[in-house]
């Protein structure tokens, strides 16, 4: 496996469907992102979007892992590398939107986000369809950042 940085054209819409249901909003900030990806030959396992921000700070939008490709390390090495990449073009803090309940909290905890914040009822007022995990329906979003200094 290699860390690669992609552009939208190599990412496959499929695997950005992973981590974000509604391709409405993966087109809205997709050719605004910094793309990074986990790539073995020619098939992509995974991808990070990075939306840059203001004042050193920038925003993970998009995260995702191929479903067979899921608890083999490869998230947890495509995240590392991007912080490195980010801290290197200058970018101090990560911030990122979660759901309140899952293993992607557990995941982006464990590499050190912390939650500043919840906002509530988000899930229901920005995807047209309702979002169930584990049969619990999302509902708040977490606000998760990370100091890179």
């Amino acid at each position: 496996m290699e860390l690669v940085h992609a552009s939208p054209s190599q990412l496959p819409i499929s695997l950005l469907l992973e981590a974000d249901p509604c391709e409405e909003n993966i087109r809205s900030y997709i050719d605004k992102c910094w793309m990074f990806a986990a790539r073995q030959q020619d098939q992509y396992l995974g991808a990070c979007l990075v939306l840059p921000g203001q004042n050193g700070a920038a925003e993970i939008v998009n995260l995702a892992v191929q479903p067979l490709s899921q608890g083999q390390g490869i998230g947890t090495a495509l995240l590392r590398w991007t912080l490195e990449q980010l801290s290197a073009k200058g970018i101090h803090r990560v911030e990122l939107g979660t759901g309140s309940f899952g293993p992607q909290l557990t995941f982006y905890q464990r590499l050190g986000f912390r939650v500043t914040q919840v906002q509530r009822d988000y899930f229901l007022t920005h995807y047209p369809e309702p979002l169930f995990e584990q049969g619990i329906q999302h509902k708040d979003r977490l606000w998760l950042s990370l100091d890179l200094t």
